[in-house]
């Protein structure tokens, strides 16, 4: 019994040092930065109501919220968004969350090979090619530089505290978010089984990322 167990402590301890901490999960301690709403309706002049239900605080938001936890707005076909006399790419908010993020598994990236590495996942994921070039040009730059970068896109860790109501539902939904933080060395990992997307019909695209530490 107690060879048993002093072997299951070891396997304990193996897991501990693949994944960084005991069940993988990871306390932000910074903001959720730039998750972007691209709305794709198949009709040009289609009004569309998202909300935001957030477990966390707020920090920014582009347009303003114009109706409860939200925002109302006009889109067209080639994703151009109008609310008022305005016109917007997409929708932008940043808060500081309240949850933890997931690196049970993920993937450790040398900082002068992380663009390919987002270039090979981000389609797969489900972005476009412009959708794919606003990522890197905003989260490359504090990436390069590293020696290492520890990334893992998250599913029900992000989406289940910053849910989204979109009226009307569309066809597709793709929501990426990276989070990562810099290394001084290789952190082992268990490889991350990432899921491939595609879109059609009424599309809802989202992209974002946390730098947990």
């Amino acid at each position: 019994m107690k060879k048993r167990s002093f072997v299951g402590m070891i396997a304990v301890a193996l897991m501990t040092v693949v994944v960084g901490c005991s069940n993988g999960m990871v306390q932000a301690e910074g903001p959720d930065l730039k998750p972007v709403i691209y709305l794709y309706p198949q009709q040009d002049g289609t009004e569309i109501t998202v909300k935001l239900d957030y477990n966390g605080s707020l920090t920014t938001l582009d347009p303003a919220f114009n109706t409860d936890n939200g925002w109302t707005v006009v889109a067209n076909t080639n994703g151009q968004i109008t609310l008022g006399e305005k016109s917007y790419n997409y929708l932008y908010w940043e808060g500081n969350p309240n949850n933890q993020y997931d690196f049970y598994s993920g993937f450790c990236i040398k900082g002068s090979d992380t663009e390919s590495f987002l270039r090979s996942k981000l389609p797969y994921l489900g972005l476009n090619d412009s959708e794919t070039n606003e990522f890197i040009n905003y989260w490359l730059p504090m990436m390069k530089d590293n020696k290492y970068n520890v990334i893992s896109f998250q599913e029900g860790a992000y989406t289940g505290n910053a849910k989204l109501d979109v009226t009307p539902k569309p066809d597709s939904i793709i929501r990426v978010f990276m989070a990562w933080y810099p290394s001084d060395k290789e952190v082992k990992i268990l490889p991350q089984d990432i899921s491939g997307a595609s879109r059609s019909g009424f599309s809802v695209v989202e992209w974002g990322g946390n730098k947990v530490k």
